[in-house]
């Protein structure tokens, strides 16, 4: 039955992660084929652990058709929502957010990268107090040009664009950017090499952690 009982500030999280064959398609020429999947879901790990550890978080909703994934992240207090457009990421997102307030309509909503391993409680949480003054706001990723964060207050449309240049695309609809400084954590998303050897450079969570010490040569260990 649908509620409006949120209290002020609190949020919903909606975080798309593909099935793990596919995802992170990029990293495979930096950390190997095999090894690919397994940071994908560690990544995610690490991303949910983190947002619901922020008081600011009501829950998060994973939007995803991979079952291990599923399994792993519901056991860290995600609610697992299939992927039923099928229609790529904005497709997901909409029906992770439709979902969320199909339940709680009046509640706030926001998108959040699966891919932050390094994503800290209280950088999030200044992300969430800044949006919660807008309707719709938005965080650039680290390079500038994409989006890991976007933001729809109560009552506000959601309408996710991202993809590619993300950033532009959600400024142009009316979102106001977040330029706040020292929220690395957020805006680290990783897809390349460098962008992982970025994320270990801020500190990564535990799920990370022990598959990057697993995945070094018995010379670096």
């Amino acid at each position: 039955m649908a509620t409006n009982t949120d209290p002020p500030g609190a949020w919903s999280l909606v975080v798309p992660l593909k099935p793990l064959a596919r995802a992170k398609s990029r990293l495979g020429r930096a950390v190997g084929e095999a090894a690919r999947p397994r940071l994908a879901l560690a990544f995610a790990q690490d991303t949910v652990a983190a947002a619901l550890t922020c008081a600011r978080v009501r829950d998060v909703v994973v939007v995803t058709d991979d079952v291990a994934a599923g399994r792993a992240l519901s056991a860290l207090g995600a609610r697992i929502v299939a992927d039923a457009p099928g229609a790529g990421l904005n497709a997901a997102l909409a029906h992770g957010a439709r979902q969320v307030r199909g339940r709680r309509p009046a509640v706030s909503v926001a998108a959040l990268n699966a891919d932050l391993p390094a994503l800290r409680t209280g950088e999030l949480a200044r992300v969430l107090d800044f949006a919660s003054a807008f309707p719709r706001a938005f965080l650039r990723d680290a390079a500038g040009i994409g989006t890991t964060f976007l933001s729809a207050a109560r009552g506000a449309e959601f309408r996710p664009a991202f993809g590619g240049p993300s950033a532009a695309r959600h400024l142009a609809t009316g979102a106001v950017e977040i330029a706040l400084p020292g929220l690395d954590s957020v805006r680290g998303d990783v897809d390349t090499g460098e962008d992982l050897r970025a994320a270990l450079a801020l500190g990564v969570g535990p799920h990370t952690a022990r598959l990057m010490a697993a995945l070094a040569p018995a010379g670096d260990r």
